[in-house]
């Protein structure tokens, strides 16, 4: 990763005292149960997944409090280019990591992005991409800011698709996207299975031509299961079973498709 700028200090205090502290809220959204791994196109096993070889492509990773205290420098040291950080849950959940690690991703030279765990059924798109973009989630033309990114899968206590129609989920997404578009002038990106996207999206491309797809498929195949209505991915996070010097336990690993000239290009907006 680019080593830090001589103005990173003053911006990342910066960005600091934009970050509102978080809400004592629990987070409901929890490691994945077997239902999830199926929607994340689980094709492999798991000491498959944990002993295979990274994809090609950029490294990278997604981390959330639940990988605890992490030191940024150790991983930027071990070729980790880039990060996304959960902030945000429906419209009142704030990750109580995200401060740090947002900020400690960008002073160790990691190219960082933020992504908010949906909930469809809670309240609209639109409420959800507004709280998501003044919690962390607005895009900075630093040269080291990923658009924020669009959780879409299921989560505990939930009914699967959020008890949603595909059109009402494709709606739904619509309704964030543009709110996000509005915010920040960035398309959000689009995380979410095959499973996931064609059991509750049913499989719609409303969002191909215009939405990065970041697709989950656990998988030891060179390539991953892409959902229906997607014809690429921009980034493929390949196993949930991950190691990472620096972070304790599991971490998702990722790889961006493409170039790391083009992954800078993407957080810069140019083509």
């Amino acid at each position: 990763m680019r080593r830090p700028l001589a103005r990173i200090a003053s911006a990342a205090l910066a960005v600091a005292a934009v970050l509102a502290p978080a809400p004592a809220l629990a987070d409901p959204a929890r490691p994945a149960d077997a239902r999830q791994m199926a929607m994340h196109a689980q094709e492999s096993s798991p000491a498959e997944l944990a002993t295979r070889a990274a994809p090609a492509g950029v490294p990278g990773i997604d981390v959330s409090h639940w990988q605890g205290g992490i030191d940024w420098g150790a991983v930027a040291a071990s070729g980790v280019r880039f990060a996304y950080i959960k902030a945000t849950q429906r419209t009142n959940y704030r990750d109580p990591n995200f401060n740090a690690n947002y900020v400690n991703a960008y002073n160790a030279g990691i190219i960082r992005g933020a992504y908010h765990f949906a909930e469809p059924n809670r309240s609209s798109g639109a409420d959800q991409a507004n709280y998501f973009a003044g919690n962390g989630g607005a895009w900075s033309a630093d040269g080291r800011t990923l658009p924020g990114a669009l959780d879409l899968e299921d989560t505990a206590g939930q009914p699967h698709c959020y008890g949603m129609t595909p059109a009402q989920i494709v709606a739904w997404t619509r309704d964030f996207s543009d709110t996000y578009r509005a915010r920040t002038g960035r398309d959000v990106v689009i995380y979410t299975s095959r499973g996931w996207w064609d059991d509750c999206a049913g499989g719609s491309n409303a969002f191909a031509a215009t939405n990065p797809l970041w697709v989950a498929s656990w998988t030891t195949a060179p390539s991953p299961t892409m959902p229906s209505g997607f014809g690429v991915h921009t980034f493929w996070q390949y196993t949930s079973t991950g190691s990472v010097p620096g972070i304790g336990g599991n971490v998702d690993r990722n790889v961006f498709n493409g170039s790391e000239a083009r992954l800078i290009a993407l957080a810069n907006n140019t083509p």
